[in-house]
């Protein structure tokens, strides 16, 4: 029976660098040699994407926050079952850019929605998959918004609409990231992602390659 593969997240605020170094990490593991499965939530997979669409439109600013919940896990849930669980029955790595962590943040602290809520939903679309490792890309919510909202303006961000929401809505959404660190220490791990890029880096490596040594000892 082969061996189930790791599963690695990685989670931010609007304008934390973590698009930058979820590539960056995907290009070190395929230099390295490892078998990983880059995955992007919400989408993943075609229906996936076509959720992603209609979630991130800024035209659609009636979206109500259980209409969110549920397209964000509808996307998930097929996620889970066509991609994600797949690979990691196939010994791969999976590596994704968000997961529930994000939907905790944002739609269960920052639009009220309440933690329990996000978790029964994660129940039935995940089935207890959990990830190995975490990484939260910390950054002030000020700062994280006008990078983002720089982003978005170049035409090169796909994610206006919650970047548009109000500053206290993203700062509802860091403190849950935060209060979910202070719970899982051995999960979630908190990155300062107000340095530079290969700062960040080197150290989402480091934290990767003792998640990799640690599964090769047990």
């Amino acid at each position: 029976m082969t061996e189930r593969g790791l599963f690695i997240t990685l989670e931010g605020g609007d304008g934390s660098g973590k698009s930058t170094q979820f590539r960056l990490l995907l290009e070190r593991l395929e230099a390295g040699g490892y078998d990983a499965l880059a995955n992007v939530e919400p989408g993943g997979t075609p229906i996936g994407q076509q959720i992603r669409r209609i979630f991130l439109d800024p035209a659609n600013h009636e979206i109500s926050p259980v209409t969110e919940l549920l397209l964000v896990f509808a996307a998930r849930a097929q996620n889970v079952d066509e991609r994600i669980l797949p690979a990691l029955r196939q010994g791969r790595m999976v590596v994704s850019d968000r997961f529930t962590d994000s939907t905790l943040a944002y739609q269960g602290a920052a639009c009220g929605l309440g933690a329990d809520t996000v978790l029964e939903v994660d129940r039935i679309a995940c089935r207890g998959l959990v990830p190995d490792l975490t990484l939260y890309f910390d950054i002030d919510v000020e700062t994280g918004l006008a990078r983002a909202r720089q982003r978005n303006q170049r035409g090169d961000g796909g994610e206006a609409r919650i970047d548009n929401r109000d500053i206290a809505f993203h700062k509802r959404a860091r403190a849950e990231y935060l209060r979910i660190a202070t719970d899982e220490p051995a999960r979630f791990q908190v990155i300062d992602a107000s340095r530079a890029i290969p700062q960040v880096a080197e150290e989402v490596w480091s934290a990767v390659q003792a998640l990799i040594e640690r599964k090769i000892k047990v």
